[in-house]
Parts: structure tokens; C-alpha cells; sequence
């Protein structure tokens, strides 16, 4: 499960993140509203929320945003304000569960766990394009009806470049997506699993056109 954090207090966020990282989860954290804005539009599993927060938007308001395009990743709401006006307006903006400060980690962990077992909202878990198929929910991956067994790792690659398909994704991005933020990673890192990939999904494949291309000098696009 890939979870984003979205906390201005470094403490907080310090403990849940470690909190869900003990729990086998991959979380990536961030402390202003305006790069939470462009991180939820990513692909995470679940996104965890604090209601006030530093920039031009507060949590709320986030979601909103994110709910207008068509994003439907869930959003547990974490704030100081308990009161059931509050509760009800942050369920309202369309976040899928509400907090309040002060919470215990077991309970939050609890929630998470919960909001993960609900079925996803958004249609279809298969993304395919051009032969090749994902299935998000059953981590299961072919090519022309053929299975192709991926590592961990290479499977959270991959999902990454399908789910954005013709896009340049740079190696950074590759680097945020498949490993924890603390993470130690060199660039080449990625060429070598880019490489694996390119060895299950393509040149196994020599009838069918190779779908991983290098853009040289930005990144990786996965297409036609």
C-alpha cells in the first residue's frame, strides 16, 4: 500500500510516517499545500490529511480539488477541530474518514487498514495499452494473454509508467513512486530495473512493438 502524508508538524508527521512504514506501508510525506495539491494528483493508495496547512489551501479544500478531477483516491482528514460541524463539513468536502487530534497511532493504523479493505472507487483495476495489461488489485501483469511475473519493485514501476501512458515520467519520479522517500537511490538504479523490465515486456515479446522508450536527457515514456 502506497500512502501520502500531507502534515506541517514535523512530529506528526515523523510518527505516522514510521507508524505506517512498521506496517510494511511505502509513504511518501510532504508539510505545504501546494505541493500536496500536485502529489495527490500521483498514485497512492490512500492520502493522509491534515486540515490546516501552509500555502494557498487548506486540507479541505484539497480534496475538493482533487474529487473535481475525477480523483478518487480515499482521504482520511486529520485537524484539531472535533466538533460534529467540523467532522460533518471535512466528510462533506469529500474526505472518506475524519481524526482528531490529539489521536492514537493504533486507531489511526486501524483506520488506514479499514479504508484500505473498502473496494476502490475509481472504474476498472486493468490498464492496458497495446497488448499489455495491469491489474491493480490482483498485482497480476500480461502481455497477449501471457503472464509476466515482476518483482515487487518492478510491478510499482511499471504501474507507475501505465497509469501515466504517454507521459515522460523522469527518473526522479520512477524514484518517489518505487522506493521510500529516505531512500538512497542513484539514477542508474533505475536504468537497471527499467532494463529488467524491458527484457519481460519487450524483447520477450519480438513480434510486438516495444512500449518502453528512453526520451533521452527527461526520463521514460511508456507507449505505442
Amino acid at each position: 500500500m502506497r500512502i501520502l502524508v500531507v502534515e506541517d508538524e514535523h512530529r506528526v508527521a515523523d510518527a505516522i510516517v514510521r507508524s505506517l512504514r512498521a506496517e510494511g506501508m511505502t509513504v511518501n510525506s510532504c508539510a505545504d499545500s501546494q505541493t500536496a495539491l500536485t502529489a495527490c494528483r500521483d498514485n497512492y493508495d490512500l492520502i493522509i490529511m491534515d486540515r490546516m496547512l501552509p500555502g494557498p489551501y487548506d486540507g479541505m479544500t484539497i480534496v475538493k480539488i482533487i474529487r473535481s478531477q475525477a480523483i478518487q483516491t480515499p482521504v482520511l482528514i486529520l485537524t484539531a477541530l472535533g466538533e460534529v460541524t467540523d467532522r460533518v463539513e471535512g466528510l462533506m468536502s469529500g474526505a472518506d474518514d475524519y481524526l482528531t487530534k490529539p489521536f492514537s497511532i493504533k486507531e489511526m493504523i486501524a483506520r488506514v487498514k479499514v479504508l484500505q479493505r473498502r473496494p476502490k472507487r475509481h472504474v476498472g483495476t486493468v490498464i492496458s495499452i497495446n497488448g499489455l495489461e495491469l491489474n491493480t488489485h490482483t498485482a497480476e501483469v500480461k502481455r497477449n494473454g501471457r503472464v509476466i511475473k515482476l518483482s515487487k519493485r518492478e510491478f510499482k514501476i511499471l504501474n507507475y509508467l501505465m497509469y501515466h501512458k504517454g507521459q515522460i515520467i523522469s527518473k526522479q519520479q520512477l524514484i518517489n513512486h518505487a522506493w521510500d522517500e529516505n531512500a538512497l537511490i542513484m539514477p542508474n538504479t533505475v536504468e537497471v530495473y527499467i532494463g529488467y523490465l524491458r527484457k519481460k515486456i519487450d524483447r520477450n515479446f519480438p513480434n510486438e512493438p516495444p512500449l518502453i522508450h528512453t526520451v533521452f536527457g527527461f526520463g521514460y515514456r511508456l507507449g505505442d
